[in-house]
């Protein structure tokens, strides 16, 4: 038997928050979505003024993070992203009736080396959704740090 961890309400709207208030301080308005480690929805904000599609779009980039324990960039990143055209899993983003995100601003979320769930952001471009992504992570360090959990911090995952 083993014991899993479990991303809880309470964590999954302080990485939301966090990553709302970097998206104010770069000045873009995100739409932040945090998913449990089946790909469900925990927390979901759209800024004032977001992108009404932006919900949507952060679930799914959450979703996929999660469920394949990688960052979405990583599926179209050249040379070797196993959805380009000729390689692998070229045609993935057809999966899960469309809602498999194969590009930038889906992270897992990952407490002692294991993958307990996705932060997904849309609503700036790449560099944006990077940077909101990677700081609730690093609250979610900063939260759970104290309790002797160790949380990834860093854009490029893959587990």
């Amino acid at each position: 038997m083993k014991k899993a961890i479990k991303l809880e309400l309470a964590e999954a709207l302080h990485m939301a928050q966090a990553a709302v208030r970097k998206a104010e301080e770069i000045g873009v308005r995100e739409s932040v979505c945090i998913v449990d480690e089946g790909g469900h929805p925990l927390a979901l904000q759209r800024m004032d003024g977001g992108r009404i599609t932006g919900p949507q779009i952060a679930w799914n980039k959450a979703f996929t993070a999660s469920g394949h324990k990688r960052s979405t960039h990583l599926f179209t990143r050249a040379p070797d992203g196993p959805a380009l055209p000729g390689n692998e899993a070229f045609g993935i983003q057809l999966s899960f009736e469309g809602r498999f995100a194969a590009f930038v601003g889906g992270y897992p979320i990952v407490v002692n080396g294991e993958v307990i769930g996705g932060i997904g952001l849309s609503g700036g471009n790449g560099e944006q959704d990077t940077q909101c992504g990677v700081a609730g992570l690093q609250a979610l360090r900063e939260l759970l740090e104290p309790q002797g959990y160790d949380v990834l911090v860093q854009a490029d995952i893959k587990k």
